[in-house]
């Protein structure tokens, strides 16, 4: 596995490192002085304290310092001024410094450590050993005082860094840079905000601060703009927020500059950057700066590496980055916009005036250029970077075919041209890139039959992915053409029919894609007989698979020892659930055919962030240690037949449950109130069971929770007022559809649905999706689905729109008027009343409603007249009113001339068209144009008509229908064949319906 660290997340990262790994260290002069006896044997108990490990040290040339400590023998071998990594002074003797850097230590360090007898020193470099997960002892700020080099980066050490670090006020170099826990997301070491700003008030001295990976969660203090002798600040991935000082730019000596990572982290550069700036390394990636790229940044000649990627700032590059002619290291990916979730490359933005500046770099190892609207054929400007070892053009709108100027690039490692509008064949010329070890051609257009031989020319690749092009890959049966070092293999919608052969030998293996081919039968054994300790990402959803080829006393178990990703949706898998690692972060066999209850030893998987079991013949109860789980983020189970309570979801206040979809099962008792512990929940579904409970008025208090489905249920009682004017403020799509709800309507939460106020979010995502990164820089969505009915239609969702506001309410036992407020909620597009006991007359204020297109008030005891200003929906597509106590003429004109006689019929008094009844003269049939002002009948006072509503209306529909993509484009069309639909059974399976995620 070692040899993967580097393509974890991307090759473009791997040479961020390569350039930016400074390693700080004292070269130490060996003495003849005399040490101290008890110093000796200080250090020698510090030896003997430990374990010599070759894998605690990272570094390939890491070797035991502490081997060469003796306590006996002659003088020279005694003297402990003279053993390695040991320096003493000159005329006292005293060790002074201790550099044990990389020398394989194993083993914990704590308050009784001989360590702190050594008091005069003032060099302590620990780094890259591996102390067993202790926390770093507070001893350290109290005996060794006398500290200005302190490096205990990439150790493993855990938890609060101890307050009394603040107390080395000599300290000129700090480094204590953690590790990431790319399986939890979690940081290994943590410095609370007092500590923090107690440290960074005291090193007056200090010129490198290095706390990269360190969980702060602090601003950042100001007073680091004075800290005049600072030449490098690292703080990657520390959870910071706020605002970043802008005076830390002018500082005098800065050379290191990383703050990636921070993504509350918020900032701009100057306008007014320093030409005599000593900037080397600008790091800024994955923040949340923003404001313009000003041109001064060209000034900054000494620059070597520039990140400036997923991050927000205006999408315009200025030309004058050309000037940066010292260049190593250019990352513009998405660096305005760090959703990772909204590629729309099909907009005609203009980032740079010209790219031909590119040109002028051409010192470049690596270049990113993601996302950034390349347009036209293959900018073969880049053949004269020469030195070029990573390219990134992925995420584009590059056309034509892949050039033959890319055998310029002789140097080439790492070719990603993804996402893009490539087409024709894979050209021979390719293969000609010897150095090779990283490609990525996924979702093009490529065409041709595909020799997978050939790559095996390319023998350093170990990234290929070919998936989603209009490829056919052919291999040659019983050869072994596999590239050697080859560790991720993408494959999907390649036309295969049968698992390659080559994957007997196929030992190296971290990541298989083979998804959305035409394979049939079982997984054979040899798949997985090389793969068994490697392999961890594994897709072969959207296939014709239907089990495993295996010893019945291995029917359940996977093999794959270490697996972390296991998608095998939409097959025709059966039996009981494959029983995972504990390995496993993501587990989906939706759409199969699977038996059975969930094995209790689900119970054990610690890391699981994503499971979804949707569409099967699962039964049983759930397992309640679901609610127990610390890194589950989302939880499909729906369309199954699980029953009993469900879990006590939530069960600590950091949980980080996003999505819980309990849907179509049979499940009972009571919503569990350890749910208002989830605070990161946006989907909530648990429609159709057999839940009896009242309203959950405490997922009011949810800040993120958009959609809540509660329909086809047993929930009663009355529905009384928010706790707060607040509640349900993000709130989207809501569903309380056939229960017993008994209230009058709940009018008091009108006035914080906030978000059904806006036709257009902030946002730019297009749907509700999860978004996460899979090994080697792959970005993956997996959507939210969801199921509305309206008026015995059901509107079925793979993919839910995230501009999509819906309300229904319809047959409960609600009563009273529907109240003015609801015009208030302007950006609705589904309103569901019916089969309720409301009375009163129709609200004006629905004419305000401009994106409305589903409206039923049916089955309701309405009176009055339908108010003319309806007229106005131009988006409405569905209109019921059938069986009040409605009078008058029905409106004229617009989609009213589209709706038929059903949709008034049980109304005695209506008149008009499409009805029979022809209205007398005293009500005309045909709709006068609405004046500016009308009488609203629920209120019986005259209202101003607002005649803003139509234009902006209009707007907003179109923004919808440009974002929204398929469910949005021809609103009309659509729902006109949506409604023709009848509604089908709540529980028939679908299993014909593929959602794509992959």
């Amino acid at each position: 596995m070692g040899s993967l660290r580097c393509y974890f997340f991307s090759l473009q990262l791997c040479v961020l490192l390569l350039l930016n790994g400074t390693h700080y260290s004292f070269s130490f002069v060996q003495t003849q002085s005399l040490c101290h006896d008890e110093e000796r044997f200080a250090l020698l108990q510090f030896k003997v304290s430990f374990t010599i490990l070759k894998s605690a040290s990272l570094d390939p040339f890491a070797y035991p310092k502490v081997a060469s400590w003796a306590q006996e023998g002659d003088h020279q071998r005694t003297n402990c001024c003279s053993w390695d990594g040991v320096e003493c002074h000159e005329e006292s003797g005293h060790v002074i410094g201790l550099d044990l850097s990389s020398s394989c230590l194993y083993g914990s360090i704590d308050s009784s450590s001989s360590l702190f007898q050594l008091v005069h020193l003032q060099i302590l470099d620990l780094s890259d050993n591996h102390f067993n997960f202790s926390e770093i002892p507070s001893r350290l700020g109290h005996d060794l005082v006398s500290l200005r080099y302190l490096n205990l980066s990439i150790s493993s050490f855990s938890g609060q860094v101890p307050s009394e670090i603040s107390y080395l006020s000599k300290l000129s170099i700090l480094d204590l840079s953690s590790t990431y826990n790319l399986v939890t997301s979690t940081n290994l070491l943590a410095l609370n905000k007092a500590t923090f700003r107690s440290l960074v008030q005291n090193l007056t001295f200090i010129q490198q601060l290095h706390l990269s990976s360190v969980d702060i969660v602090s601003t950042v203090p100001r007073i680091l703009a004075n800290a005049s002798s600072l030449n490098s600040l690292r703080f990657e991935r520390c959870s910071l927020y706020g605002k970043f000082p802008a005076g830390i730019f002018h500082l005098p000596n800065l050379q290191v500059l990383d703050l990636a990572y921070n993504q509350e982290l918020t900032g701009y550069f100057p306008e007014d950057l320093n030409r005599t700036s000593a900037l080397i390394i600008l790091n800024v990636g994955s923040t949340n700066f923003s404001g313009h790229l000003p041109a001064s940044i060209g000034d900054l000649r000494s620059l070597n590496i520039l990140n400036l990627a997923f991050c927000n700032f205006y999408p315009h590059v200025p030309s004058s980055l050309g000037n940066l002619t010292q260049l190593n290291f250019l990352n513009l990916s998405f660096f305005y916009d760090h959703s990772y979730n909204y590629f729309d490359v099909s907009r005609n933005n203009q980032i740079s005036d010209s790219w031909s500046w590119i040109g002028k770099l051409t010192k470049l190892y690596s270049l990113a250029l993601a996302y950034t609207y390349f347009n036209g054929e293959f900018p073969c400007i880049l053949a004269n970077l020469t030195q070029l070892s990573v390219l990134n053009l992925g995420y584009n709108q590059i056309t034509g075919q892949i050039p033959s100027c890319l055998t310029n690039l002789t140097q080439l490692t790492a070719l990603v041209l993804q996402f893009n509008n490539l087409q024709g064949p894979i050209p021979s010329s390719l293969f000609q890139h010897k150095h090779l070890e990283y490609l990525s051609l996924q979702s093009n257009n490529l065409s041709g039959l595909v020799q997978f031989d050939e790559f095996s020319k390319l023998e350093n690749l170990r990234v290929l992915r070919l998936s989603f092009n209009k490829l056919s890959v052919q291999f040659y049966t019983g050869l072994s053409v596999i590239p050697p070092k080859l560790e991720v293999l993408g494959l999907g919608s390649c036309n295969l029919t049968e698992f390659p052969e080559f994957l007997k030998y196929s030992s190296e293996l971290v990541e298989l894609d083979l998804s959305d081919n035409n394979i049939h039968g079982q997984i054979p054994r040899w798949t997985w007989n090389s793969t068994t300790e490697n392999l961890l990402f594994l897709n072969l959803s959207h296939n014709f698979i239907t089990g495993f080829d295996q010893n019945d006393s291995l029917l359940h178990i996977l093999p794959w020892q270490n697996l972390f990703l296991f998608e095998l949706r939409s097959n025709r898998l059966q039996g009981s659930l494959p029983i995972p690692p504990p390995s496993i972060g993501f587990y989906s066999v939706a759409n199969n055919d699977y038996t059975g209850e969930i094995p209790s030893s689900f119970c054990n998987l610690s890391y699981l962030g994503i499971l979804d079991l949707s569409n099967n013949n699962l039964s049983g109860m759930l397992p309640q240690c679901f609610g127990n789980f610390s890194a589950l983020e989302i939880l499909k189970l729906q369309n199954n037949s699980f029953h009993g309570d469900i879990p006590q979801m939530c069960s600590s206040e950091d949980n980080p449950l996003k999505m819980l979809d309990l849907s179509n099962n049979h499940i009972q008792g009571k919503l569990p109130r350890s749910m208002a512990n989830c605070r990161q929940l946006e989907f909530l579904d648990f429609g159709n069971n057999q839940i009896t409970d009242i309203f959950p008025s405490w997922a009011g208090a949810l800040p993120v929770l958009r959609v809540l489905i509660l329909g086809n249920n047993r929930f009663h009682g009355i529905i009384g007022k928010p706790a707060t004017n607040h509640d349900f403020q993000n709130l989207c799509i809501i569903d309380l559809s056939n229960n017993s709800f008994t209230s009058w309507f709940p009018s008091d939460y009108l006035e914080g649905w906030n978000c059904m106020k806006r036709s257009v979010d902030e946002d730019k995502q297009a749907y509700f999706q999860y978004t996460f990164i899979v090994y080697s820089y792959a970005l993956y969505h997996y959507d939210y689905s969801i199921t509305i009915f309206s008026k015995g239609v059901e509107l079925k969702f793979t993919k839910t729109p995230y501009l999509l506001r819906s309300i229904d309410l319809s047959s409960n036992r609600f009563q009273g008027g529907i109240p003015s407020q609801i015009g208030n909620l302007r950006g609705l597009h589904l309103l569901n009343l019916s089969n309720n006991t409301l009375t009163g007359f129709i609200p004006l204020s629905l004419g305000n409603l401009t994106d409305l297109e589903s409206l039923d008030l049916s089955q309701n005891q309405l009176s009055g007249k339908i108010p003319s200003n309806l007229v106005q929906l131009t988006f409405l597509a569905y209109f019921n009113v059938s069986h009040n106590h409605l009078r008058g003429p029905i409106p004229q004109g617009q989609q009213f001339a589209t709706f038929q006689e059903d949709s008034y019929e049980g109304n005695s008094g209506l008149c008009g068209g499409p009805l029979p009844e022809k209205c007398d003269g005293s009500e005309s049939s045909a709709t006068k144009p609405p004046s500016m002002t009308e009488v609203d009948e629920d209120s019986g006072v005259e209202i101003e008509l607002d005649w803003f509503v139509v234009l902006p209306g209009v707007v907003s529909g179109l923004v919808v229908g440009v974002v929204a993509g398929n469910f949005w484009t021809a609103k009309h069309d659509w729902f006109v064949k949506t409604f023709s639909r009848r509604k089908q059974s709540l529980r028939k399976r679908r299993r014909g319906d593929r959602p794509r995620s992959w």
